[in-house]
């Protein structure tokens, strides 16, 4: 079993920022890791599960972003999360399969994603994703 650890994970800002998220707490079998902003509500949160389910290893991972602004309403200043993104990933593997198989398509996913400095963004799930436009045929 993984032991719940730092993870950093790096945007695709012009000048990328590698973000640490450190452990937060395991909870029914979900691990969840932030990175602390010192408020609570606006934290960056990671979580990771896995899971038998019959014959398969069902894994979840899901990024959650809050965007936190200060609101002053009577001259007291507060954070208020404005907006959210959320990604969750579900990886279904059948127990037969081999490590190759997962390996590979791990590496497919990230490659879809341009999650690295050796992959550039695909057309496809960039227009589609970042810049917010349908697929058509």
């Amino acid at each position: 079993m993984p032991v719940l650890q730092n993870i950093v994970l790096t945007d695709r800002a012009a000048t990328p920022v590698a973000h640490t998220f450190v452990p937060r707490d395991v909870t029914a079998g979900v691990g969840a890791v932030v990175e602390s902003s010192g408020v609570a509500l606006g934290e960056p949160r990671f979580t990771i599960s896995g899971r038998r389910s019959g014959a398969k290893w069902r894994s979840r991972l899901t990024l959650t972003i809050p965007v936190v602004q200060t609101e002053t309403i009577n001259a007291i200043s507060r954070p208020v999360v404005v907006r959210t993104g959320y990604a969750t990933v579900d990886f279904t593997f059948d127990d037969s399969s081999s490590t190759q198989e997962r390996k590979d398509l791990i590496g497919m996913l990230a490659s879809a994603l341009g999650a690295s400095a050796l992959a550039s963004p695909k057309t496809l799930v960039e227009d589609t994703v970042v810049n917010q436009q349908g697929v058509w045929g």
